[in-house]
């Protein structure tokens, strides 16, 4: 591939919803954070492509941000099957403790009943990432979309990537070059931390 491909991946707003939940995709956004969006909005490079996943609270928060993003499949959040829209607490009471601890052991490669790994969101993420044109491009998509991205461009394994802490509009940058992949910045705050 000739040229650079500048991403700037936020993460979508937080959901409008109750905690402790893996949520569905059309659960809605939080958009009420004015600060927060009027400041990530000025950092965003003018006339990126955009694109964003196909669940709801990406494309609302795409347009709080005032893009026009195509939605992706590719650069949907991870597919829990069985478990989406139910509460974890509820998930360890069916399964037991031990059986739920035993899941989260190997979060990277193990598939909830119904769903997809970690793993097989990094395979998806890959596929789309192919796709993006050179330039710049802002994705708006999920915690573990931008993990997913950031396995690729470190070669992480599955568990590692999973590491990484991603808050609701947070901006993730990293480039890619011709061949091989610059990290910027992960996780940043749209607001200016307080001093202390």
């Amino acid at each position: 591939m000739n040229g650079e491909t500048h991403l700037w991946l936020i993460r979508h707003a937080p959901v409008d919803g109750p905690r402790g939940v893996i949520h569905a995709p059309d659960a809605p956004a939080d958009l009420g954070d004015a600060a927060a969006f009027a400041t990530l909005q000025a950092r965003l490079p003018a006339n990126a492509f955009a694109v964003c996943s196909p669940a709801r609270r990406t494309s609302e928060t795409a347009v709080r941000l005032g893009l026009t993003a195509t939605a992706d499949e590719a650069f949907r959040e991870q597919d829990f099957g069985d478990w989406t829209g139910r509460r974890h607490s509820e998930i360890e009471q069916e399964l037991g403790a031990e059986a739920y601890r035993a899941f989260w052991q190997s979060p990277g490669t193990n598939r909830p009943p119904g769903g997809e790994s970690f793993a097989d969101q990094i395979a998806r993420a890959r596929a789309g990432l192919a796709r993006l044109p050179v330039g710049d491009v802002v994705l708006v998509v999920h915690s573990g979309t931008i993990r997913a991205i950031l396995a690729i461009a470190l070669e992480l394994a599955p568990e590692l990537a999973l590491r990484f802490v991603i808050d609701p509009l947070s901006l993730t940058r990293i480039d890619r070059l011709k061949n091989t992949w610059r990290v910027v910045g992960v996780n940043q705050s749209p607001l200016p931390v307080p001093s202390s």
